[in-house]
C-alpha cells in the first residue's frame, strides 16, 4: 500500500509515524511546501525574543531523521497543487527546481494546514509587515529585528500568538501595542473576568492594549510607519498580523470534496466523502462532541 500525505508538521508527520507503526511494509510519501516537516509552533515567538537561542531547538525532526526512524520519505519544498481522485494521483511542484510531476497513491491524507488571515485594510503589502506561522516567518522577523532594531511594534490580534509575541518583543525593549477587534484579549479562550486580569497585567508591564477596534489601515510609503486604529495613528517600525487563520484548501476546489467554509468535512474516522481520501488538522472540520453538529 502506498500512502501520500499532503503536509507535514503536527497532522501529516503524526499520521506518517502512526501508519509506519501499523504497517511495516507501507510506502509513505509526505509532501511539505515549507522547509520543515516537524517543529514546535509554540516556540516560535520565544526564538524571536531569545528565550530560545538555538534554531535546532525549534525542530523536532528533520527529513533525514524522520526517514531513519520511520522509513517515510519526507519531500520538503514540494507543494501539492491539485488532486485527481479519478485516477488516484496528485500534482506536485518542486519549489526549488520548478519541476512538476504527478504522484500516485492508494490512500491519500490531506493535512495542508492553514494560512494566516489577512485583514482587508490598506497597507498589508508594505515592507516590515509580517505574519507568524512558520519557522521561515520566525527567521524573517528575527533577521529584521537584528538588522534594524525597531523601537515600536503593533500586533494585530490578541490571541495566544499575539500575546506571546508581545511578551517577547517587550523583553527586547520594543514598545508594543496590541490591537484586537474583539472586546477582550484571548477571545474564545478566557471569559471576560480572566481576560481583564491579563489586560491589567500587560498594562502594568507597559504594553498598550486596544480592544473593540480593529486595524483600520497600515500607513507608510513603501514600508510601514504607523497603524491606524481607534481613530489614531500608532507609530510602528514593525507590524505583525495574527488575526486568525483560514484553511489552506484553495487547491482542492472543484475536486468533489465535500467542504464547508473552506474546510474539509470528515466523519468520525477522518474520512472524506471521496474514497481512500482522509483529512486532518486545521484544514478539516469535525463534529462537536456535545452537539454532534
Amino acid at each position: 500500500m502506498k500512502v501520500v500525505i499532503v503536509g507535514g508538521v503536527a497532522g501529516g508527520a503524526t499520521a506518517a509515524a502512526r501508519i509506519r507503526r501499523l504497517d511495516e511494509q507501507a510506502e509513505i510519501v509526505v509532501f511539505e511546501r515549507s522547509g520543515y516537516i516537524s517543529y514546535a509552533n509554540c516556540g516560535l515567538p520565544y526564538f524571536i525574543g531569545d528565550a530560545i537561542t538555538d534554531p535546532e531547538d525549534l525542530t523536532l525532526q528533520t527529513p533525514e531523521s524522520f526517514y531513519s526512524r520511520f522509513r517515510a520519505e519526507m519531500k520538503v519544498r514540494h507543494e501539492v497543487t491539485a488532486i485527481h481522485p479519478d485516477r488516484k494521483t496528485v500534482s506536485v511542484k518542486n519549489l526549488e527546481t520548478g519541476e512538476e510531476f504527478e504522484e500516485n497513491y492508494d490512500k491519500l491524507i490531506l493535512s495542508p494546514g492553514a494560512k494566516p488571515t489577512q485583514p482587508r485594510v490598506p497597507g498589508t503589502g508594505l515592507d516590515r509587515v509580517f505574519t507568524l506561522r512558520t519557522v521561515e516567518d520566525t527567521f524573517r522577523i528575527k533577521a529584521y529585528i537584528n538588522k534594524h532594531h525597531p523601537k515600536s511594534a503593533v500586533l494585530a490580534g490578541g490571541g495566544f500568538i499575539g500575546l506571546e509575541l508581545a511578551e517577547n518583543l517587550h523583553s527586547m525593549g520594543i514598545q508594543v501595542t496590541v490591537v484586537d477587534f474583539a472586546p477582550q484579549v484571548l477571545p474564545n479562550i478566557f471569559d471576560s473576568e480572566m481576560a481583564d486580569y491579563v489586560r491589567r497585567h500587560l498594562n502594568r508591564k507597559g504594553i498598550q492594549i486596544i480592544t473593540g477596534r480593529g486595524v483600520e489601515a497600515i500607513l507608510g510609503e513603501g514600508r510601514v510607519s504607523a497603524v491606524q486604529a481607534a481613530g489614531e495613528a500608532l507609530r510602528a517600525d514593525l507590524v505583525v498580523l495574527s488575526v486568525g487563520i483560514r484553511p489552506n484548501t484553495g487547491f482542492l476546489q472543484d475536486t468533489g470534496l465535500e467542504m464547508c467554509k473552506g474546510t474539509i468535512l470528515v466523519n468520525g474516522k477522518m474520512q472524506t466523502n471521496l474514497p481512500d481520501i482522509y483529512a486532518a488538522g486545521d484544514c478539516a472540520m469535525v463534529a462537536n462532541r456535545q452537539t454532534g453538529k
